[in-house]
C-alpha cells in the first residue's frame, strides 16, 4: 500500500543521485536506488510566472532509513523550480 504526500524535503545529492534527505525533521539515509525516471511536464498546459515553460521532473524510488527499519520512498525533483518533494511512501 502506498501513501501519497507532497511534502517538501531537503535532499543531499552525490554524483547526481540522492544520498540523504530530511523529512518531517528526521534524517534519512538512502540505502539503494530502486528506480529512476524523468518525465516532461505538459508545457502547453502549465507556465511558470514570467511565461517560461515548465520543465522536467526526475523521480527516484529509493530504499532509505532514518534508523534500522528500511522503507521505500519516492522523491521528485522539479528541475524548473529546483525543488524536491517526497511524493510517495510504501508501507
Amino acid at each position: 500500500m502506498t501513501r501519497v504526500f507532497g511534502d517538501p524535503v531537503d535532499v543531499w545529492v552525490s554524483d547526481g543521485r540522492p544520498v540523504r534527505f530530511v523529512w518531517r525533521g528526521r534524517l534519512y539515509t538512502v540505502r539503494r536506488v530502486l528506480e529512476h525516471w524523468v518525465t516532461t511536464r505538459d508545457w502547453w498546459r502549465e507556465r511558470h510566472p514570467g511565461g517560461e515553460a515548465a520543465g522536467e521532473r526526475e523521480f527516484w524510488r529509493i530504499e532509505a532509513t532514518p534508523d534500522r527499519e528500511i522503507g521505500v520512498y519516492e522523491l521528485r525533483y522539479d528541475v524548473a523550480a529546483d525543488s524536491w518533494l517526497l511524493s510517495r511512501v510504501w508501507d
